[in-house]
């Protein structure tokens, strides 16, 4: 039988709308009666802040094209100008659907446990006092309203930042009256202020900074008289773009480059849902918008503020049950990681096993006198770092201490190129990788002198060496003292700081050179094994899969009889189920309380099963345009480990989501009187909490 053309356009879904369908998969658990009241207002945050990043880089990069005329289509063949179109339309449809959640489901349950957001209208007449006095305090120093005239011109309005645009009536002390001017909210105060608990029915009374300024806006414009006060916010292009081959300093490019994102071109504007269609359009023709870019809310312009209230309301039973994070057996025992690590290979499953064992590892390679040198690959590190501490401590103390920073490390450039400085001033040896290769592998390695011989010790990772996000974020380590496997790291290193050829690793594959096509080898494998009667499977867990090369190889396999199973947390370009193309492949999202982040490869391979773990997931930047890195697990032990983990994914009918050949997500269905999630079966084996 001939087989079908697997680059047929209708094939593939449009990686935007897709990651569109995961934002509104975020927002689905806002409105989940299983989820803990303030966590699902904290889902509501978090798809917030997806959007306005999805806006602030895919639109940004969309508008771009369209502008430029560019008629490169994806995969799915459409055009910048056609996805701008969808995107727009469903995107309308999430904002409306964020604030219906909360308005009609959040705020009223919210209120039922005496945590309120008191209206305006709702004030008595102490609170109206208090909130005055607030103003005259707090708010009336640092503002600065402004009149638009011909001398006061729109001004600069930044990314993201709450405004107001106020229609006046009347003339000031120079006779001018413009009829509109702009208030800027003060970046320096909380977005929602807590009422003094005697003024209020309960600890946990809010009211809304947009709330205050509304009340005493006239304050701001003595003998005028106000006929409308707006709430609005304009999201702007946050790409940075650095022309690294035409930079010396890498660094000091970006620094340069930084205060841009600030005042990039203006992709969406929000406004209040009362605001006047004549204020609406002047706000569009200023930022240089169209209609389809202006996004009406029924609420507070910027819903991640939200957060302020799951941080600061102190109602422990409305959130997550707290838990330990586990640490294996072997670990509570040992005291020297060197010797353990001698002995065996060690897999940590982050955040139900805890993220501690790997900063002792690096604490002690700093501290250890055997040790001669530490290389650590950073992409995101947060705030006040252990393992940053440790590693300029190790480079104060003599050491030699290597650091391949990524400083194009989305949103975290500023704290990188702070990182980068820190370690430099301490003696360490900081490289910021390879020029139009973001370096994205999570990789350790510890040089340490032992009778006389020099052995590696290495930790990598399918995540960052975050300590907050190893809390939410679940991911795989491996920790070991695999002489190949420390060869190779050692080689991607020189890689990294130095010049050369391509070097032949032992047992890792390496993006941009080995793990695209080993990958398509490995999933022909299993086609070969189907085709010729044998059992073939595939089972693959990532963030996103969008790569048009792999999608038409799982294309082939799943119609040569493979069974696939894929696990893909966000964009998924991958159509299944459609007859003669992709019967026997099944796509499922997880969304629960821990971020899945996990990479997982595991092919049947005719028996003698092969797993890897990777920081990589199956996209073209991916595979081609940084540097990644995918690890074999060999321990049969670790790989039934993981086995079991995959499975409980693949059980799960709670937290599951199942797409469809249409492109559309549903609830898996209970197989049972009991509902399963993976998360929680995860969190009962390996951290002791249910």
């Amino acid at each position: 039988m001939k087989e079908p053309d697997f680059r047929r356009p209708e094939l593939y879904l449009n990686r935007q709308l897709s990651l569109l369908e995961f934002n509104a998969r975020v927002l689905e658990q806002a409105r989940d009666p299983r989820v803990p009241l303030l966590e699902r207002l904290r889902f509501l945050c978090i798809s917030s802040t997806n959007l306005d990043e999805f806006f602030e880089i895919r639109v940004s990069g969309l508008k771009q094209a369209a502008e430029m005329g560019s008629t490169h289509v994806g995969a799915d063949n459409r055009t910048p100008q056609e996805v701008l179109r969808l995107v727009s339309q469903r995107a309308h449809r999430l904002v409306e659907e964020q604030y219906r959640v909360l308005n009609d489901v959040l705020i009223p349950e919210l209120a039922d446990e005496d945590i309120r957001f008191i209206r305006r209208t709702r004030w008595n007449a102490t609170q109206r006092t208090w909130v005055r006095e607030y103003f005259e305090d707090a708010l009336l120093p640092v503002l600065s309203p402004l009149g638009l005239d011909p001398a006061h011109p729109f001004p600069r309005i930044l990314n993201k930042s709450l405004n107001f645009i106020v229609q006046l009536e009347g003339k000031d002390a120079f006779g001018r009256n413009s009829g509109l001017a702009i208030v800027q909210a003060p970046r320096s105060l909380p977005r929602l202020i807590r009422l003094p608990a005697e003024l209020s029915q309960g600890a946990n009374d809010f009211v809304f900074l947009s709330s205050i300024i509304h009340a005493c806006v006239s304050d701001l414009f003595p003998g005028m008289s106000i006929k409308g006060c707006y709430q609005f916010r304009v999201t702007r292009n946050s790409d940075l773009y650095v022309d690294e081959e035409e930079v010396d300093d890498l660094l000091v490019a970006m620094e340069g480059e930084l205060p841009s994102r600030r005042y990039g071109d203006a992709v969406r504007l929000e406004v209040a849902a009362n605001c006047p269609p004549r204020l609406s359009r002047f706000l569009l023709r200023e930022f240089e918008l169209e209609e389809d870019d202006l996004y009406q809310v029924d609420g507070p312009v910027n819903l991640n503020r939200l957060m302020a209230v799951v941080d600061g309301a102190d109602r422990p039973e409305l959130t997550y049950p707290g838990f330990t994070p586990g640490i294996p057996a072997a670990l509570q025992r040992a005291s020297d990681m060197f010797k353990l690590l001698r002995e065996r290979t060690l897999l940590l499953h982050h955040p139900f096993q805890s993220f501690a064992p790997v900063i002792d590892f690096i604490r002690q390679a700093a501290a250890d006198p055997g040790v001669l040198a530490i290389k650590q690959t950073l992409y995101r590190t947060g705030p006040d770092s252990s393992i940053v501490d440790a590693l300029v401590e190790a480079a104060r103390t003599g050491k030699e201490v290597t650091v391949v920073i990524e400083l194009r490390a989305r949103f975290d450039e500023e704290a990188n190129i702070r990182l980068a400085t820190r370690l430099q001033d301490a003696g360490a040896h900081v490289v910021y990788g390879v020029v139009g290769h973001k370096t994205h592998a999570k990789m350790v390695l510890v040089v340490r002198r032992e009778n006389g011989r020099l052995r590696n010790y290495v930790h990598l990772g399918t995540g960052n060496y975050h300590s907050r996000t190893a809390r939410v974020y679940t991911d795989y380590g491996l920790m070991t003292s695999d002489p190949a496997i420390g060869e190779d790291v050692h080689r991607i290193f020189l890689q990294l700081t130095s010049l050369g050829r391509v070097a032949r690793l032992n047992k890792l594959l390496e993006s941009p050179f080995t793990l695209h096509e080993r990958l398509l080898s490995l999933i022909d494998r299993e086609r070969e094994h189907a085709a010729a009667g044998g059992d073939a499977r595939i089972i693959v867990k990532l963030n996103s899969l969008t790569e048009p090369r792999i999608i038409q190889a799982l294309y082939a396999a799943s119609h040569a009889g493979v069974r696939i199973d894929l696990i893909v947390r966000g964009m998924c370009c991958l159509r299944p189920g459609v007859p003669g193309v992709s019967d026997n492949i099944r796509v499922r999202s997880i969304i629960g309380r821990f971020l899945e982040h996990t990479r997982v490869m595991c092919f049947h391979n005719g028996g003698e099963p092969l797993i890897y773990l990777s920081s990589a997931d199956w996209m073209e930047r991916n595979f081609f345009r940084r540097v990644e890195i995918a690890f074999p697990l060999e321990n049969p032990e670790l790989r039934g480990q993981v086995m079991d983990d995959l499975e409980a994914y693949l059980s799960d009918d709670c937290q599951a989501w199942v797409l469809d050949a249409e492109g559309s997500y549903r609830r898996a269905e209970s197989a049972g009187a009991v509902s399963a999630s993976s998360q929680a079966a995860l969190l009962e084996r390996l951290a002791g909490q249910a």
